[in-house]
């Protein structure tokens, strides 16, 4: 019940501030100040946070509504990652900064004794990323380092340079990879995404017509919204599965299970989504794009399918167990 009333109050406040036209804006560079003032304002950012710290003292699993809607609504800034890492930081006893923070799969060095966090998911709105450098989490500003953008269109993400580590940057110890954290959050936002583009699909074969009658009722559309239906509920599962804690910390083991299974679904539900509409999917003015541009931006980012389930399967061989007793004792998530 929690969790219903969560999830309803979470997707009227998106409804209302991430509306395609405004998704379109800010993906086109303009401000998105007012849109997180209203975030802000929200207080879901703070549902993470320890309630003797300010916030709702949620854990993960109780949060998963607002990831998955993060997805649902395309909402074009790092409001699941901010929300994260200020729950990291408070539980450190740091204060948070009031910018959108992004989380950076990983830091390597460049050329020029520099470091170098490539595609950065929300990179181009980010006024702080969270970096893992040797065992240790920092929190980075972005005013100190130098941005370039993937160059995909419409695309948030970019690779943020720096020219050194700053001595003051805040350190916290890191029990998981910065690269789990981001791959939990990401599978919660593609299974909301492709919730969308099951919804935006279905709508669309049932209004246009064909012969006399909607689309919906030739027996080759039906078979292939039923595929779509199937991949985007086993991913919305799978997703929930990576948000199953107890903190506000993703499990490592289920996270790797849903970013394999989300991001292979959305391919598939992509792929349908277009099948289905049409030329009328690819054109801009039409809000499928915004979904589905995300869903393949998503699948690759902290690593796709083919990372994940490489992950398992090593994980599996260390462990030298049956597959039936390493799913039991490291996949299935604890009630």
């Amino acid at each position: 019940m929690t969790q219903d009333l969560l999830a309803d109050s979470v997707e009227r406040l998106l409804a209302d501030c991430c509306t395609p036209q405004r998704i379109r804006d800010i993906e086109a560079d303009a401000s998105i100040d007012k849109l997180w003032r209203e975030l802000n304002e929200s207080g879901f950012m703070d549902a993470l946070v320890p309630e003797t710290k300010g916030g709702a003292g949620l854990t993960l699993t109780d949060a998963f509504a607002i990831v998955y809607a993060c997805g649902k609504y395309a909402v074009p800034a790092p409001l699941a990652q901010t929300m994260l890492v200020r729950a990291i930081l408070a539980n450190a006893g740091m204060t948070a900064p009031s910018g959108p923070i992004a989380i950076a799969a990983t830091m390597q060095r460049d050329g020029n004794n520099g470091f170098v966090c490539p595609r950065v998911p929300y990179g181009r709105v980010a006024e702080w990323v969270l970096v893992e450098e040797a065992g240790s989490w920092r929190l980075l500003a972005t005013k100190a380092a130098h941005s370039n953008s993937s160059g995909v269109h419409a695309s948030q993400e970019s690779d943020i340079t720096w020219s050194a580590v700053p001595a003051d940057a805040p350190r916290i110890d890191a029990p998981i990879e910065a690269r789990v954290l981001g791959a939990s959050l990401h599978a919660a936002q593609l299974a909301g995404a492709m919730a969308r583009v099951l919804d935006v699909t279905t709508r669309y074969a049932n209004e246009r017509t064909q012969f006399g009658r909607s689309i919906s009722k030739f027996q080759a559309i039906q078979h292939q919204l039923s595929v779509m239906a199937e991949h985007t509920f086993a991913a919305r599962m799978a997703a929930q599965m990576g948000c199953h804690s107890i903190s506000h910390l993703p499990n490592p083991d289920l996270a790797a299970v849903a970013k394999a299974r989300t991001s292979e679904a959305a391919l598939i539900v992509a792929s349908i989504g277009h099948a289905v509409h049409g030329a009328m999917g690819f054109t801009g003015e039409y809000e499928l794009h915004l979904f589905t541009r995300r869903l393949h931006e998503w699948r690759a980012a902290y690593g796709s399918e083919s990372y994940w389930t490489e992950r398992i399967g090593a994980s599996l061989l260390a462990q030298r167990d049956t597959t039936v007793d390493f799913i039991r004792a490291r996949l299935f998530p604890e009630v």
